[in-house]
């Protein structure tokens, strides 16, 4: 949609309103909470046609009226239809050589750039009502239901209950609506860069959501009659066992193009209404961050430099799953992998690949675990070593006997934060002197969203959500650590005296006021005065009061830190960081 400064200057330039009765208009739909756009329109002031007509006008582009446009099905269907439907355009005419889209939003550029690259076309954008552009939404419904018509009957006896046969199940997936439905599904997920497909099946429909910034949002329902023929597509991509419908399975594939290289990886599990499916995406070429783009605070860098330069010991990271752990590793990793040494990793599984690095995956089926293949690693002459996860005992000495010979130790653990890392490990049945002596430092973390850069504001706190603050964190004590890392003034005494940021929401961010993810951290170095405590198993409690001497930054206080600095949210802080 057009925004305020693009409406004025539309209406100004076509001499349709002068600049102080905008103003004035302007004024009057802030007060009723409504857009100036739709204010103008129910004012009659003028008409959504001679609204766009001007604005095509001033973008110097055609403007077309799709009410009596009748599209073709191969040029509607040449976009997905979620991306049409987020973002407003329409496919509704094409040559060999161009296509041409209706939009609202001739500034969406992003999108052109991905339909350009989709259709190997060149395209052409013409500007339209929004009224025009949901007329040629519902097309989209009229093909799709048509499809699904055909469906129906294909399905008709899987859907009555009757045990299909494996090669029903593998005509049916091969079904071109069928096959449509599901590239649709992993290209706009692709697009999106969603983290997770979610294909829940209720008792009248299917469901699809995306995980998006760590978030599940709804993308859309799908009819029932689909369900057999999208689970055996996914089934046949995955190569798992298409007439199982009992038993959960796991599996993955690959999508690659000139773009991307995209791997999923499948979980499917039986439900009462039907088999949930469940598709984790890994883009194989990830961009490796560096130890600055992770978000670390200056100190806590210093630390882990630090940390990293040493010859053995072990170096853990903590969190729930999602929580960007592996991230961590392989940045880690990659800043260690130079020709001078040997790398070996064992993982479950391989998310990402790295160059000069000797990784292999777990397979319990035949008794490679994490024990067994750390075992083997240590025969391999290896300086680093990366086990993907410490999940028991044998796996923990083995791990810590490794740090203790003179290797660098790379693992993950789950646990809450840094401190009680120390206490799991003694729950595997580690030794504390072995702990003590191997651990050379802890990072816990998780992720936040990031303030959408494009519609970011600023704003107080009010007396309410302080009121929430103070029952939910330690206020002072976030205070003088940020007095401490020069974030605010010594005179700055409250909280309510800072400026913090939020994202208003607008069409680049979907209007959530977040895009893109960002680390916060709790790094823990044991130190010799701490190695002294573990040593005398000391509460966790004391280790983290000597910790917090020694001047650690908690994870809540690296988020006030990002979002006093306007990269994240108290919102979001609070989210990932409550008990």
């Amino acid at each position: 949609m057009l925004n305020t400064q693009q409406i004025k200057e539309i209406l100004v330039e076509g001499k349709i309103l002068p600049a102080t009765e905008f103003d004035q208009f302007a004024k009057e739909a802030s007060e009723t909470g409504k857009k100036i756009e739709d204010y103008l329109i129910e004012k009659k002031v003028l008409s959504p046609s001679s609204l766009y007509e001007n604005a095509a006008k001033y973008f110097k582009l055609p403007f077309i009226n799709l009410k009596d446009q009748s599209i073709r099905k191969d040029v509607l269907l040449s976009i997905p239809e979620p991306i049409a439907s987020t973002h407003n355009l329409i496919a509704f005419d094409s040559d060999p050589k161009s296509i041409k889209l209706a939009t609202t939003d001739p500034e969406d550029l992003e999108t052109f750039e991905f339909i350009r690259k989709k259709t190997g076309l060149e395209v052409k954008i013409y500007l339209a009502t929004p009224e025009s552009i949901s007329l040629g939404l519902k097309q989209y419904h009229k093909s799709l239901k048509a499809e699904f018509d055909y469906l129906t009957a294909e399905t008709a006896a899987i859907s009555s209950g009757a045990e299909a046969s494996d090669e029903d199940l593998k005509k049916l997936a091969t079904d071109l609506p069928v096959v449509r439905i599901v590239d649709t599904l992993l290209e706009y997920a692709v697009f999106e860069d969603a983290s997770d497909i979610h294909i829940e099946p209720d008792e009248k429909e299917i469901n699809v959501r995306y995980r998006i910034d760590g978030i599940l949002r709804h993308v859309m329902t799908l009819p029932k009659n689909v369900q057999q023929g999208i689970s055996a597509r996914i089934k046949i991509l995955a190569n798992l066992k298409v007439d199982e419908h009992r038993l959960p399975q796991d599996g993955r594939f690959k999508i690659s193009n000139k773009e991307y290289k995209v791997a999923f990886r499948v979980s499917i599990i039986p439900t009462f209404d039907g088999e949930k499916i469940v598709m984790r995406l890994l883009r194989e070429k990830a961009q490796v961050l560096t130890l600055e783009q992770l978000g670390l605070q200056p100190k806590s860098l210093e630390v882990l430099k630090r940390n990293i330069d040493k010859p053995h010991g072990m170096l853990l990271v903590t969190g729930p799953t999602g929580s960007g752990k592996t991230t961590t590793l392989y940045t880690v990793l990659n800043i260690l992998n130079t020709p001078e040494v040997n790398i070996s990793t064992i993982e479950d599984p391989i998310e990402y690949r790295m160059s000069h690095v000797n990784q292999s995956q777990v397979n319990t089926k035949i008794g490679f675990t994490f024990a067994a293949g750390l075992r083997a690693f240590l025969r391999q002459d290896p300086d680093i070593i990366m086990v993907g996860e410490i999940r028991d005992q044998e796996t923990a000495e083995i791990a810590i006997h490794a740090a203790m010979t003179g290797h660098l130790v790379l693992s993950t653990l789950h646990t809450n934060d840094a401190v009680t890392t120390l206490p799991r490990l003694s729950d595997m049945g580690v030794p504390s002197f072995l702990v003590a002596t191997t651990t050379n430092l802890i990072i816990a973390q998780r992720l936040v969203r990031k303030i959408c850069a494009n519609c970011i504001q600023s704003y107080n706190l009010d007396k309410n959500m302080i009121a929430e603050l103070e029952k939910a964190l330690d206020l002072p004590s976030i205070m003088e650590t940020l007095k401490r890392e020069k974030v605010i003034v010594e005179h700055q005494q409250n909280v309510a005296s800072l400026l913090f940021y939020r994202g208003k929401g607008c069409k680049q961010c979907n209007n959530t006021g977040y895009r893109g993810r960002i680390g916060i951290y709790e790094i823990l170095e044991i130190t010799p005065e701490l190695s002294e405590m573990i040593l005398k198993k000391a509460t966790e409690t004391d280790i983290k009061r000597a910790a917090l001497e020694q001047h650690m930054i908690t994870m809540v206080e690296d988020g006030f830190i990002k979002a006093k600095n306007g990269i994240t949210t108290i919102e979001e802080i609070l989210r990932v960081t409550k008990e």
